[in-house]
């Protein structure tokens, strides 16, 4: 049998199912694994995160590109033209699968570009609550993944999965988290409380472009609080001179750090380093709350969210429409977070569901190989 894991994303979706690769292929020999990227970056990136698991071996395959077009991924980031392109490109190499583990929906055209045999099995990335993690498309995968009951009920609920084709209790981000031996790290040279700021990259949910500008000002011209300023990767993915740029812009205040999109942007660092999350709309908030602590949420769009369940996760610390009052927003979050606690327990449980407080990627893999014995 043979299975493929192909990236043809962001980087950032890497951890989300890797760590099923290599587990698929130590615990069932029987499986040929192969790994596939874009760019040689991107596939050097794969073997770095590999390599955590040492006694494990898998296939390394740099997907087909014209020059031209790898060059432009390489430079510019990654497009909708780059996707499809390394979709339709390499149909031959798809075709040769049993099954094909992706953590994005655009590998779905692959139905529509002829490649009929392999079973496409979505791993998902992020355990958020927008309603892009639960599209009409998400029927079209013969098996998902899925991180714990608050999304096994919403996508029955909508007929996106079925008994017997999907699996719940599997975040395997935090897996690699574990092997990397990511920790609560000190980033800073003094004991100041450390926000993170996360906005999302779409202009139509984040924060950034209306309240971006004021928030890193206030931040230095301030000394109570550090600031990481760590946006959802695909942010700057296709401006890197505008984030490098503000970088050399904040050099001076010792109090921020920024990060356009470093691996350690998407390796939870930044999570498990800060004290309260700020952000509007990014998943990372519960990879956050898996060790609860304050946060404030940004409604830069006067989004009415109180009933709208894209939105739960607004109800886990106080929502600000704009920055009034964002000194003593701060500070209330940390003064009265014991009023948002319980909540962000309960939905930490709902979202993730750890049966042995172990590693989730196992259980996984073994369920991928489960249902293709059966299909087959």
């Amino acid at each position: 049998m043979k299975v493929a894991f192909p990236y043809i994303a962001q980087p950032h979706q890497t951890l989300h199912s890797l760590p099923i690769a290599m587990e698929m292929a130590s615990r069932h020999p029987e499986v040929d694994v192969h790994i596939a990227c874009t760019t040689e970056a991107h596939l050097d990136y794969a073997r770095t995160l590999g390599a955590l698991y040492p006694q494990t071996r898998a296939t390394y395959d740099l997907l087909k590109l014209p020059s031209f077009l790898r060059n432009r991924i390489e430079r510019n980031g990654l497009d909708v033209i780059g996707k499809l392109s390394s979709l339709f490109l390499n149909r031959d190499y798809f075709s040769r699968f049993q099954a094909i583990v992706v953590p994005e929906r655009t590998s779905l055209y692959l139905k529509r570009m002829g490649i009929r045999k392999p079973r496409l099995i979505w791993t998902r990335h992020g355990a958020g609550d927008r309603a892009i993690g639960f599209a009409r498309d998400v029927k079209a995968f013969d098996f998902v993944l899925i991180s714990g009951r608050k999304v096994e009920e919403r996508l029955l609920s909508q007929g996106a999965i079925q008994p017997g084709r999907y699996y719940r209790g599997a975040y395997a981000k935090f897996d690699i988290v574990r092997r990397m031996g990511r920790k609560h790290t000190r980033l800073f040279d003094d004991e100041r409380p450390t926000v993170l700021y996360n906005p999302h990259f779409s202009a139509k949910l984040s924060s950034w472009a209306a309240l971006g500008e004021q928030i890193l000002c206030y931040f230095a011209n301030q000394d109570r609080y550090n600031l990481i300023f760590a946006p959802h990767y695909r942010l700057f993915d296709k401006h890197r001179v505008e984030g490098e740029a503000l970088i050399e812009r904040f050099a001076k205040h010792r109090n921020i750090l920024i990060d356009p999109g470093s691996p350690r942007s998407i390796d939870m660092t930044y999570t498990m380093a800060a004290d309260l999350y700020l952000g509007d709309v990014s998943s990372q908030v519960a990879e956050f709350l898996v060790k609860p602590r304050p946060c404030l949420f940004l409604n830069a769009h006067n989004v009415d969210w109180r009933t709208d369940r894209n939105y739960l996760f607004w109800h886990l610390g106080e929502v600000l429409t704009d920055l009034r009052d964002f000194r003593h927003a701060l500070d209330r979050a940390f003064t009265k977070h014991i009023e948002f606690l319980e909540a962000q327990r309960q939905y930490v449980l709902e979202t993730f569901e750890f049966p042995d407080d172990g590693p989730t990627a196992p259980g996984a893999a073994d369920a991928i190989v489960d249902y293709l014995k059966r299909a087959a």
